[in-house]
């Protein structure tokens, strides 16, 4: 029987054990990847909220209570790392995935700047591997539930695959 384009997708918790939908917010300004993220986590069974800008993600930051935040690094108006500092100014306890066009200097650089204030990030290429971003997105729903991040594709163990889109 085939799946509605929009239904969560099942999950590999055990019989019994109730999923908890991340609160996402999506920080980018191309809609096109917007709409890609919002996709994916929302199949995933994830709540989303968009930003486009950096203002609007530092609005939406201050007024919202996020599990997780996807961020591009180069936004029209300002860099990612605005948003870092203000999610560190704010004591973010949640995670970021960094998904940028950026080479792998530059997310590596802002992810050594995110764990210098305390900000657990993951970075991911893009043109975005939306397989790679539901494995992360997976990891941390079984994070927030307390149970361990390890999330299996077909029955292959995915944590290597993840590992080697955060370099």
């Amino acid at each position: 029987m085939p799946r509605s384009s929009l239904s969560p997708i099942s999950s590999n918790l055990p019989d019994g054990t109730e999923r908890r939908a991340l609160q996402l917010l999506v920080v980018d300004d191309d809609a096109t990847q917007r709409s890609l993220i919002t996709v994916a986590a929302k199949q995933a069974g994830h709540e989303v909220t968009v930003a486009p800008s950096v203002a609007d993600a530092i609005e939406k930051l201050r007024s919202a209570r996020f599990d997780c935040v996807t961020l591009d690094l180069v936004l029209e108006d300002g860099d990612g790392i605005e948003v870092l500092r203000e999610m560190a100014a704010a004591k973010f306890g949640g995670a970021v995935i960094v998904i940028s066009g950026m080479d792998g200097k530059r997310r590596s650089a802002a992810r050594s700047f995110a764990r210098s204030v305390g900000i657990e990030l993951q970075s991911l290429p893009k043109p975005l591997d939306l397989a790679a971003l539901r494995i992360s997105l997976a990891n941390l729903g079984k994070t927030a539930m307390g149970l361990p991040a390890i999330h299996t594709w077909g029955g292959v163990a995915t944590d290597a695959i993840v590992e080697r889109h955060r370099a």
